[in-house]
């Protein structure tokens, strides 16, 4: 979810000051009681402006949390109660001890978690929370660790306490007053960040799907990642390769091509599955059914190659669904049954709620909210006698899920043993589709009649609606935030590293009410120390890195704060100027050293269409453009003419001089790629369509039918698809990747 503008627009309602005083806005009373649950009443979208949101967002919002603000008695009345709640509780439900030495984050008020310390204890390891401070003297604590040892303190006459030598995890804290009142938190004990991946390294950045081989079924799969990670860390030195989310999508037809609306970001999806390299494949009987499948798989991947056809998951997961259901009648052995229950066990109630929301999908549509009342309720009888009467279907999911997972897993250990330092990077999405499985599963953790997207903003002045459900913070806060733990801790399996889209969704959403438009929301706030506990913390213990998408307008504070916990964040050569001063490109040395530095991303123009003007001229035939035609080529082509000139003032164009346009267009690739060797950034991520010229990008922010997002197939400069084994064959890839090797472990500022 990018926003490629630094600015924005006047809001719908700004005013000068605090919020309170234009007609609509949000009283006294409705904003002390917003502020008690993290619903901001306004926003400062720039330096110097507030704007304010309308109470009738505001209203909405806290009505999403169960709290009644529907009149000013009801609003006050909610808010006496609130008060009297803080006032009466020994602890809030979760409480976050670093275990070391950071800096304490600036940044908003929390909601129902508590967190930090004094930052002058910080150097200690153990700090107590400030939850903890305002405690009586006297107090008891007990702390259960994950393990189920118990340890216990005293709160000291000074009011502070050392939880000293606490493992990291996630316990239960158990605090008695000398006069016997009692509480209990979830205590979040994580390492104070994550460590600084070692070395600089480059990698690729594709979206799968779009990578076909000559054995894909009309779709890049699971296969062609391992062997590209394979090819890739042993041909070309590559340290990572990322990935577009794989996430379990919403089962169609139609299926929603994005993926970043799934059904579930729990699970992966088996369209991605290469089902020849299932291990019972080979064993399968009826061969008579079997036979014509890859032989039809053949063709599609001949319609997207040779015919222009578009990438057709439906049509992709039609076969492969088909012969996996082949697949299935081969009876497991000894091993793979022991593995398969093994996995069982240990993903227990969240796959089987994952497998049970399939499986009823296929009786009952794929929107549970217009499903029979009774199966609304993953809890119900009625779900548990339907559960019962699929069983077969439910494993039938349950299995298609182990099977995934293996490959995935099996993708990750190829690029590792291929020397990559990383491996693979997977990519969370920022939420699921209303309807899909995790909806359902945990409909208790999600506010109801909301949905996430963006303010107003110079790209679009109407605001953004992703028609994403958003958590509920309080709801994340009373679990000790294990609806997250779990989702990490299923990543983290196969994901050398995870990258967090728009990961300023730790600390704050959009939320938008139902029915309304993007401008009639207003922010909800989440305990960022306690979300960035939880990544730190499952992150650590499976010694991944974590790259932050933080494009586009961010808090003040946030950047600093994720920067503080090991978080690397995402920078986009165009977008990196002096926007403080002169405006200009940002010289390499001034570019931060902890980020993923790119030159493009999925949602954005593809380096050769950014260079050539092509971005502008798709827009235009669209009917995208808000400007006159003109005026977007001159600025597009002053943008890039600064750019060209600082690239060559640093003496990184070469082999322009008489060539022809592809020549200079090629060369201008490779110069934005010496560049970005010439930044301190740890990780440099190499767009895969760049390699090969590609104009077209795989994502048009702001169209749907319009233009064919998420079903294209990586492209030379003419348009011609461009299989792995050409990728691998290609000389202006390998001259690219050449500039990569050579220059990837020079320092900082002498690449070159």
């Amino acid at each position: 979810m990018t926003e490629p503008r630094p600015d924005e627009p006047p809001g719908p309602s700004e005013a000068p000051g605090s919020p309170g005083g234009s007609p609509g806005s949000p009283g006294d009373e409705l904003t002390r009681l917003a502020a008690l649950h993290g619903v901001a009443t306004s926003y400062s979208p720039s330096p110097g402006r507030t704007v304010t949101a309308s109470a009738t967002a505001v209203v909405a919002a806290l009505a999403a949390l169960d709290v009644d603000a529907s009149t000013p008695a009801a609003a006050r009345a909610a808010l006496t109660a609130r008060e009297r709640e803080r006032g009466e509780r020994l602890l809030p439900p979760t409480v976050v001890c670093w275990l070391g030495p950071a800096d304490r984050p600036t940044g908003g008020p929390a909601t129902d978690s508590v967190t930090g310390g004094d930052p002058a204890a910080e150097a200690d390891a153990g700090l107590p929370p400030a939850a903890l401070a305002g405690l009586p003297a006297g107090t008891r604590l007990d702390v259960e660790t994950e393990r189920g040892e118990t340890r216990s303190w005293v709160q000291g006459v000074d009011g502070t306490v050392r939880l000293d030598s606490l493992p990291p995890g996630v316990h239960r804290l158990t605090a008695t007053a000398p006069d016997g009142r009692a509480g209990q938190a979830h205590l979040i004990a994580a390492p104070p960040r994550l460590p600084t991946p070692a070395g600089r390294s480059y990698g690729l950045l594709v979206q799968l799907y779009s990578l076909l081989s000559h054995r894909s079924w009309g779709m890049g799969d699971l296969g062609d990642l391992a062997e590209l990670s394979g090819w890739a860390g042993r041909a070309l030195g590559a340290g990572f390769v990322q990935v577009n989310p794989l996430h379990a999508a919403v089962p169609g037809p139609p299926a929603d091509p994005s993926p970043y609306r799934p059904s579930s970001r729990r699970f992966p999806d088996p369209v991605h599955l290469r089902v020849e390299d299932v291990p019972e494949f080979a064993y399968v009987e009826d061969q008579d059914r079997l036979r014509p499948l890859p032989e039809r798989a053949g063709r599609l991947r001949a319609a997207v190659l040779d015919e222009g056809a578009l990438i057709d998951r439906d049509a992709v997961w039609e076969l492969k669904r088909e012969a996996l259901e082949l697949v299935r009648r081969v009876p497991l052995g000894p091993g793979r049954r022991a593995a398969y229950a093994d996995f069982l066990a240990g993903q227990g109630r969240a796959l089987e709620d994952h497998a049970t929301w399939y499986a009823l999908a296929e009786v009952h549509g794929s929107d549970w909210s217009r499903w029979p009342e009774g199966l609304r309720d993953p809890r119900s009888t009625e779900t548990a006698r339907a559960r019962a009467a699929l069983a077969d279907r439910v494993d039938f999911h349950s299995w298609l899920a182990w099977l995934t997972d293996a490959q995935l897993t099996a993708a990750q250990r190829t690029a590792r043993e291929a020397g990559m330092g990383i491996g693979i990077v997977h990519d969370l999405a920022v939420g699921v589709h209303p309807g899909g499985a995790d909806a359902w599963a945990q409909r208790d953790h999600f506010a109801a009649g909301m949905s996430v997207g963006a303010p107003p903003d110079a790209f679009n002045a109407r605001g953004q609606d992703w028609g994403l459900p958003p958590w509920r913070p309080d709801r994340l806060a009373a679990s000790g935030y294990a609806p997250f733990r779990r989702l990490l801790r299923a990543l983290f399996r196969y994901a050398g590293a995870l990258r967090i889209d728009h990961v300023m969704g730790l600390f704050r959403l959009w939320w938008i009410p139902q029915g309304l438009p993007p401008t009639e929301g207003t922010y909800v706030r989440y305990d960022a120390e306690a979300m960035l506990a939880v990544l730190v913390l499952e992150a650590s213990r499976a010694g991944a890195v974590v790259i932050g998408e933080d494009l586009g307008t961010v808090e003040p504070g946030v950047r600093e704060t994720l920067d503080r916990r090991g978080v690397l964040g995402t920078s986009v050569l165009w977008f990196e100027r002096d926007w403080e001063g002169s405006g200009r490109p940002l010289p390499p040395e001034r570019w931060r050293a902890d980020c993923l530095a790119t030159a493009t991303t999925h949602d954005l123009p593809s380096t050769a269409a950014r260079l050539t003007g092509e971005h502008v001229e798709l827009r235009h035939r669209l009917g995208l453009l808000t400007r006159p035609l003109e005026e977007e080529r001159a600025e597009a082509a002053a943008d890039t003419s600064e750019w060209l000139a600082l690239l060559a003032e640093l003496g990184l164009l070469r082999g322009t001089d008489g060539g022809a346009g592809g020549c200079a267009e090629e060369a201008g690739i490779q110069a934005v790629h010496r560049f970005l060797l010439r930044t301190p950034a740890r990780m440099i991520g190499l767009w895969l369509p760049d390699t090969v010229g590609d104009r077209r990008p795989q994502n048009l922010p702001g169209t749907w039918d319009q233009y064919p997002n998420w079903r294209l197939p990586v492209a030379d400069a003419d348009g011609r698809p461009v299989t792995l084994e050409g990728l691998a064959a290609s000389p202006r890839l390998h001259a690219l990747t050449d500039v990569l090797r050579a220059d990837a472990r020079v320092a900082p500022g002498d690449a070159g």
